[in-house]
């Protein structure tokens, strides 16, 4: 079934429906470019939104950010931009796909439907100008008709007529003659324009309209089609970024599972354990009788063994009250305005640092050396006094690095003592000892070696500049006998010494300090009954001599 034989004379509901059908697909259009607005704001508010809640400062320098519910946050913030990101996707595609396009396509709908339109308006005119012939001549054949009856019976009445003269008579009879005539010629005007009529209305009405009409019915079909797909690319659009968005919703979740509570909580402890031991009882003091008073060995701010407070430049009171007021610090090199344990873990952390440092620039001077001594074996690929500036300003880096890890080594080695004085104060307090370290105990080939052993590895010379001496030897220099005691300790807990280099200890049992911790958690002692080995420092109350 087509348009040109069932609706053969439904011109004017054909003209309306195809202008409906194109203002149907432009308001598709238009419904899609409100929709690509609406996913570009929405894109833009949750970029917005994920600005505002993202950290202002790097990772490296907010604490905050070793939570694993800060992490899990900023996981979630980075999925939500993901998903942002593949909305603004969505509405790229269907601006391109939908709006140009189809706006396009509908132009050129537009453009045919009206050329379609006009050919068809035009038959309709040639039509009616052929049926405005047909009536104009049959009104001149009726018209000319009567004229030619009325001169008739003029003629005969005349004829009739005593009266009339001869001449009369023949005058009334040739006009009679003549509207005769052309009465006959207007019949046949009008018979052949009748004709003519007849043939352009059938071929109108058969063959023109018809085929205007089909072609209206294909221009309509195409454009329900191509309307037909553009609603699918609606869907396809999200369907593209559906695989992305199950991702994004997928990191969400597994943010959500890495929140670790028991690890928080055990990350809290290690940013802010200061170290401190707690305060002991306050004693009385009798006022009602004269006497000097001196302050107890549990009065806040006193250290528990009695003597004075080191109270030097930059350094903090080894016991602080909970419930006082804290002052302005003041930031030192050496992080004394920090508790004990946050000053020694960050100077672990510069300490490390200088360290990899040294390294890097002790590994860069030995390639300049190789580089050297190819240009000076082989000339024609460089010039060996090219290479000397740098490798002068690599020594001068080794040089200052050096000092600077002597310097943090010093530093680390006093806040560690500060640490091991405060944890001897707080002795009996624990209700258990603390986890041994996790690393392994140094070599115990160095425990077992004698004092001449120590002595000579002490005095070896250096090799060339001192690139490949261990980092520590500057530091151990400065001790003349490594082999005798240089402190004493208390066995804070009883420690089972099962791991080669270790040795076990009994609880309060005295020993002698023979090396401090190096930053591993290791501290090496000696027995009074003889035996030498590694303890964890935590379980050691430390006094050097």
């Amino acid at each position: 079934m087509d348009w040109g034989t069932e609706l053969w004379d439904q011109f004017e509901v054909l003209e309306r429906h195809t202008q409906w059908g194109l203002d149907l697909l432009d308001k598709y259009v238009k419904f899609v470019k409100e929709r690509t607005e609406v996913e570009q704001a929405y894109a833009k508010q949750l970029r917005s939104l994920v600005k505002k809640y993202l950290p202002k400062r790097p990772a490296k320098d907010d604490p905050e950010s070793k939570f694993s519910q800060q992490q899990s946050f900023v996981q979630i913030l980075q999925e939500v931009n993901d998903f942002a990101g593949q909305r603004e996707l969505v509405a790229e595609n269907l601006g391109v796909r939908v709006c140009l396009e189809l706006a396009k396509y509908s132009q050129e709908m537009k453009q045919e439907r009206k050329m379609h339109f006009q050919e068809g308006r035009r038959a309709q005119q040639q039509l009616e100008s052929s049926f405005k012939q047909l009536e104009n001549s049959k009104r001149k054949f009726e018209r000319d008709c009567r004229e030619a009856e009325k001169a008739a019976q003029t003629a005969e009445r005349l004829d009739q007529d005593i009266n009339a003269t001869k001449a009369d008579v023949e005058k009334a009879k040739q006009q009679a003659h003549l509207r005769s005539h052309m009465a006959e010629e207007s019949k046949n005007e009008y018979a052949a324009q009748l004709q003519r009529f007849n043939r352009d209305q059938s071929h109108f009405y058969f063959s023109q309209m018809p085929q205007i009409f089909d072609k209206l019915q294909d221009m309509d079909e195409r454009r329900a089609t191509h309307l037909g797909a553009g609603y699918g690319l609606l869907s396809e659009a999200e369907l593209q970024v559906v695989p992305i968005i199950a991702k994004c919703l997928e990191g969400m979740k597994v943010a959500a599972d890495a929140v670790d509570a028991k690890n928080d909580s055990q990350v809290l402890i290690e940013l802010h354990k200061s170290g401190f031991a707690r305060p002991g009882d306050v004693e009385f003091e009798d006022f009602s009788q004269p006497m000097n008073r001196v302050p107890s060995d549990s009065s806040l701010g006193t250290p528990s063994d009695g003597r004075p407070e080191l109270r030097g430049p930059g350094r903090s009171r080894a016991k602080r009250w909970p419930f006082g007021k804290k002052n302005k610090t003041v930031v030192t090199e050496d992080f004394s305005h920090l508790p004990p344990e946050q000053q020694r873990k960050r100077l672990q952390q510069q300490l490390e640092e200088r360290n990899r440092e040294l390294q890097k620039e002790v590994d860069q001077r030995e390639a300049l050396k190789k580089m050297k001594d190819v240009y000076e074996k082989t000339p024609q690929m460089g010039d060996p006094a090219s290479l000397e500036p740098r490798i002068t300003e690599t020594l001068n880096n080794i040089e200052r690095l050096k000092l600077e890890v002597q310097k943090y080594e010093a530093w680390l080695v006093e806040a560690e003592s500060r640490v091991l004085s405060n944890r001897g104060d707080s002795l009996g307090r624990h209700p258990r000892p603390p986890e041994p370290p996790a690393s392994a105990p140094p070599d115990s080939s160095s425990t077992n070696s004698g004092p001449q052993d120590d002595k000579e590895s002490s005095e070896e010379p250096l090799s060339e500049e001192g690139q490949d001496a261990p980092i520590y030897t500057e530091f151990d220099e400065d001790f003349e006998e490594p082999a005798s005691p240089i402190g004493h300790c208390v066995a804070i807990y009883h420690f089972e010494g099962s791991s080669e280099g270790t040795i076990s200890m009994a609880e309060g049992e005295d020993l002698s300090l023979m090396e401090e911790d190096k930053g591993d958690g290791w501290t090496r002692v000696r027995r009074k009954q003889g035996g030498e080995g590694y303890v964890p420092t935590s379980y050691l109350r430390v006094t050097l001599s």
